[in-house]
Order: structure tokens, then C-alpha cells, then sequence
């Protein structure tokens, strides 16, 4: 059985092996990590915090979070191997209640289904806010070649667990009408009046990124279209099925055209 420990790390060693790891998930150079090990020990020094998970004694996963205005805590990066995920979050969420915290934001590629019902359903956070290429060109081995588009979400710190299923079930969302179509030629949105907009998004952007990247960018276009429409008109991410969907809701009065 494995044995996994989380715990804050800030000595330098500790900071080199976390700034390896994200070297290793996103694919870059060891040399040129995403995130060096000095400005990790310096966001540890100004009152963030890095947490690393450790599986049987080796690094299996980390995130990096600090402080923003009004005691809004902000993940700047994570990334665990599977299984660790909600730990590693957990731990986050831990420290930044500590400190008086009640929210947290972060950003991740709305079309990377798997992060997204991770974000939205796992841990109950909400899709508040759509960036259009918010890093722009980026050169590591999982981003070249796309645009960066994020979603932001916010992280309810004091909210109950919430129920791991989509609210709404398949029927629900294939029966309401067709607003918008995929590159691949299948229905790429669906809208239920003013109540609800589904999206889907591809299996898995980062292959798709890999084989056909003009495909990929047609995929990000598309998606960010009826993404920006519906966040115009008041709609907020909050949930993601298993088969790729993302369920968006309306939180304030309509404005703007129909996406």
C-alpha cells in the first residue's frame, strides 16, 4: 500500500526537486523549468506556499499558491499524478482557511476536459471569468502551437463538499436545440433558452494539439465563441460531464446577443 505525505516545503532542495517536477509535466527543459526553484523560494518568502505530495518518499505532486487583494488566495500552479489531485487541493485549502482566507482563484485550458470536471464537479468550484489568450504564445511541449485561452475559477473555501455528478443529465442537454456546431461536424453547443448553455469540448486537446494543430485551433476558436457569448450574458461555468460537456448557468441578467 502506498504511503503519500503532504506537507509545505521551503528549504532549497525541496524547491529544486518541485521546480523538476513541473519541468517534467509540462514538458520543458529541466534547465528551463516553468517555474524556477529561486522565484518558488522567493513566493515562499514573500507569505505564499508550496505543497508537495510525496508518494513512498518521492515527489508525486505539488501546487503553488499565494496571496491577492482581500485576502484572496490565488493557485498559481499544480500538478499531481493521478489520485492526488484533491489532496494536493486540500492541503491548499487547508493553509489558506488558516490564514483567514475564504476563496481561491486559478486558471486552466477550458478544453482540457479532464482538469475541468476535476475543477468544476470534484471540488465544487465555479468557471467566473473567460481570458482570451491570456499568456500568449507559449513554447513548452504541451502548449506550443495554441492559443492560451483560460478559465478562471473561484474556489468557494467554506462551502460544503459538493455532489460528484452533473445535475443535468444527457437527455436533458441533447434534447434542448443546437446552437452551434464542432469541427469535427457533430453539435458543438446546445442552449436551453435562458437558463442553460452545454459545450463541448475535444476528448483530449492535448493529442489533438500534437496530430492536427490546425485542428486543435479550430476547436479553440469555436469553444471561446460560445464561451465569451454566454459569459457576456451573465452564464458562469459549473459543471462538466464525463463525456465532455460543460454546463453553463446564468447568475445575472441577461446582456448581449445570443451565443
Amino acid at each position: 500500500m502506498t504511503t503519500v505525505t503532504l506537507r509545505s516545503v521551503h528549504d532549497v532542495a525541496a524547491l529544486a526537486a518541485v521546480a523538476d517536477h513541473f519541468s517534467d509535466v509540462w514538458q520543458t527543459p529541466r534547465t528551463a523549468p516553468p517555474f524556477p526553484a529561486e522565484l518558488l523560494h522567493s513566493l515562499v518568502h514573500a507569505g505564499g506556499a508550496v505543497h508537495a505530495a510525496y508518494a513512498d518518499g518521492r515527489l508525486a505532486g505539488a501546487a503553488v499558491a499565494v496571496f491577492g487583494p482581500d485576502r484572496q488566495t490565488y493557485s498559481l500552479v499544480a500538478a499531481a499524478e493521478r489520485g492526488l489531485g484533491t489532496r494536493v487541493k486540500q492541503a491548499q485549502r487547508a493553509w489558506a482557511l488558516e490564514r483567514g482566507a475564504r476563496t481561491m482563484r486559478w486558471t486552466f485550458d477550458p478544453l482540457v476536459g479532464r482538469n475541468a470536471r476535476f475543477n468544476l464537479v470534484k471540488l465544487g468550484a465555479v468557471g467566473t471569468e473567460y481570458l482570451v489568450d491570456f499568456y500568449g504564445p507559449m513554447s513548452d511541449g504541451v502548449n506550443s502551437g495554441d492559443e492560451s485561452d483560460r478559465l478562471t475559477v473561484t474556489w468557494d473555501l467554506t462551502a460544503p463538499a459538493p455532489t460528484p455528478e452533473d445535475p443535468h443529465g444527457p437527455a436533458e442537454r441533447d434534447a434542448a436545440p443546437v446552437v452551434a456546431t464542432a469541427p469535427d461536424g457533430g453539435p458543438l453547443a446546445h442552449r436551453d433558452g435562458d437558463r442553460r448553455v452545454w459545450c463541448r469540448v475535444p476528448d483530449d486537446i492535448v493529442k489533438l494539439r500534437a496530430a492536427d494543430p490546425v485542428l486543435a485551433l479550430r476547436w479553440r476558436y469555436a469553444v471561446r465563441e460560445v464561451f465569451t457569448g454566454a459569459f457576456a450574458q451573465g452564464f458562469t461555468a459549473t459543471g462538466m460531464s464525463r463525456d465532455g460537456w460543460y454546463t453553463l448557468t446564468r447568475t445575472q441578467d441577461p446582456e448581449g446577443d445570443a451565443v
